[in-house]
């Protein structure tokens, strides 16, 4: 049951059992005294051009959908007895269990910006790769350097011996 209810449309009805001369108008007036309608349909057949025995109510407000299905739910319109609930998601062939909620190119759009996020994100991931290699070789060069530096800096103890003789001889 509770399956069945998270794709449920709380503001849109499923009317079934319409005799052949209801028309939308029909159903818009039965269900209009439950509150404000945005849109009712009733899905025709292909060949005969007539409706298929049932349609769809959106009203505005969930709480004047409840009301009408509690009362139009059995009730009688044109001789034949009404079967109202709320309706289902438009399934359409091709996704889990054979069929999908919305049709394959609904995403288009945001399959489009995902791709260039995740592009965006490997250029920056390489930007960062090679800022931190050109940082890495950096202090690799710099750690060089130091160690050079150090070999310069220390004096053979001779040499320094011998340079502290020649000092104090000059100063003499």
């Amino acid at each position: 049951m509770a399956a069945m209810m998270q794709g449920v449309q709380k503001n849109t009805l499923y009317v079934g059992g319409l005799a052949e001369e209801v028309n939308e108008s029909i159903l818009h007036a039965a269900f209009i005294p439950f509150g404000d309608i945005k849109d009712v349909k009733t899905p025709l057949d292909q060949a005969t051009q007539k409706h298929r025995s049932f349609g769809f109510i959106t009203f505005l407000e969930r709480e004047d959908a409840a009301a009408a299905m509690d009362n139009m739910d059995g009730a009688e319109l044109y001789g034949r007895v009404l079967t109202v609930n709320y309706a289902l998601p438009e399934r359409i062939k091709g996704g889990e269990q054979g069929w999908a909620a919305q049709p394959i190119w609904a995403d288009a759009d945001t399959w489009f910006e995902r791709q260039q996020q995740e592009e965006e994100m490997r250029r920056l991931e390489a930007e960062n790769r090679a800022a931190n290699q050109a940082a890495e070789d950096l202090r690799r060069k710099k750690a060089a350097e130091e160690r050079e530096g150090e070999k310069e800096d220390e004096i053979d103890p001779m040499a320094k011996a011998e340079a502290e003789n020649l000092q104090q001889n000059n100063t003499e």
